[in-house]
């Protein structure tokens, strides 16, 4: 028998975070499935839209799924995908996962989807591929889920949306193997595109002992305030659905870094800077450091493909770019892409990370831009 799907009711939080203690134990990170308070702002969310799974014979909840929106954004975040260990293999997720598609996708509410998945097995790929998401990469030592797990990036966008991008003329040349793997895999095109010339502008050189003297306050309501005061509005806002919690800055204060830290989780989303992103181009190791000893074990930033300056310099530090996200900001009557970036204090290890065909490529593709950040050429090689 079919399962009844409805929208997820406050009346539903007790039994949704049973399930997704059933589903992730003790270590899920995410407080779509642990923190009441933010679980009933999410289903009271007009932007959003959470649905769950009952069993059309007992009433039972046995599955749940969201579609995390944001006023003034029309990009959404699938999250929370669980099924409970006694129902699956009954296609639950991929009902829930269509459902919420057809609410938030098919009726132009959002111009595009997107998806972190599990890499453990290759179900959650294949759940969200049948509901018409594709992959833009992968996000490797990206969350703590008792153990560093590698997550994929995959994105569904709304009928037409991928033939408005804004076309890129030059890229730093250690984005064109990527540029080249997503235009195989999407079939989307970068006809043109370039190296840059020559190498850019190297940042000036860190002062000795800065990254001591950088502060990092973490007081979210202090930082959402004032991050507000900074950025009135969402031009130089570089990632969706992502509120700052920290900020790192100098003492002498030129400039300010934020941030959003997820403790439980292990990871850290570097969102903007001020006065603009260019500005802290020269501290980002000391910015790196000061998250890493904070408990952030993997760093990443959502960088716009057209910024040569601030890619650059997340390339000169040791960041990988191991996601391509096609169309992801609306910009008049087009959308920018925007490039992926990260880089892990942790060692990295795929030996048990799953993927299904249409994945490898990037993770092919991110294993050789690694080696060529981190590993000697044989020049470089003492003989």
């Amino acid at each position: 028998m079919s399962p009844v799907i409805t929208p997820a009711a406050c009346s539903d939080i007790a039994e949704l975070r049973q399930l997704y203690y059933a589903v992730y134990g003790p270590h899920y990170p995410v407080a779509l499935g642990t923190d009441p308070a933010e679980m009933a702002r999410l289903i009271e969310d007009p932007y959003s839209l959470w649905l769950v799974g009952r069993c059309a014979d007992t009433g039972a909840l046995t599955a749940s799924a969201a579609i995390h929106g944001e006023a003034g954004s029309r990009i959404g975040r699938l999250e929370g995908i669980a099924v409970h260990p006694e129902h699956r293999s009954s296609g639950l997720a991929a009902a829930l996962t269509g459902a919420l598609c057809a609410g938030m996708l098919d009726t132009g509410r959002l111009d595009s989807v997107y998806a972190t998945v599990r890499t453990v097995s290759a179900g959650p790929q294949r759940v969200v591929a049948r509901n018409g998401f594709r992959p833009l990469g992968i996000l490797p030592n990206a969350v703590d889920l008792s153990s560093r797990e590698s997550l994929a990036l995959y994105a569904r966008h709304s009928a037409g949306v991928l033939d408005r991008r804004i076309p890129v003329p030059e890229v730093p040349a250690p984005l064109l193997p990527l540029l080249r793997t997503a235009e195989a895999v999407l079939g989307i095109g970068y006809p043109g595109v370039r190296a840059a010339a020559g190498p850019q502008p190297a940042p000036p050189p860190v002062p000795r002992g800065a990254g001591e003297r950088l502060e990092m306050i973490e007081a979210p309501a202090f930082v959402r305030r004032r991050f507000r005061e900074r950025f009135p509005g969402a031009e130089g806002w570089f990632y969706p659905l992502h509120t700052p919690n920290v900020l790192l800055t100098p003492e002498d204060g030129r400039f300010e870094v934020y941030a959003y830290l997820n403790r439980a989780g292990g990871y850290c989303s570097l969102l903007t800077a001020h006065p603009d992103p260019a500005a802290a181009a020269a501290c980002l190791e000391p910015v790196t450091r000061a998250l890493a000893r904070a408990g952030a074990g993997y760093v990443e930033a959502l960088v716009p493909l057209a910024h040569q300056e601030v890619l650059s310099a997340f390339l000169s530090e040791g960041f990988v770019a191991g996601a391509i996200y096609p169309a992801m900001r609306a910009d008049g009557d087009g959308f920018h892409d925007y490039a992926v970036l990260s880089r892990s204090s942790e060692r990295i290890d795929f030996r048990g990370v799953a993927v299904e065909p249409p994945l490898q490529p990037y993770l092919d593709c991110y294993v050789s831009a690694w080696a060529s950040t981190h590993l000697p050429t044989s020049s470089e090689v003492a003989p």
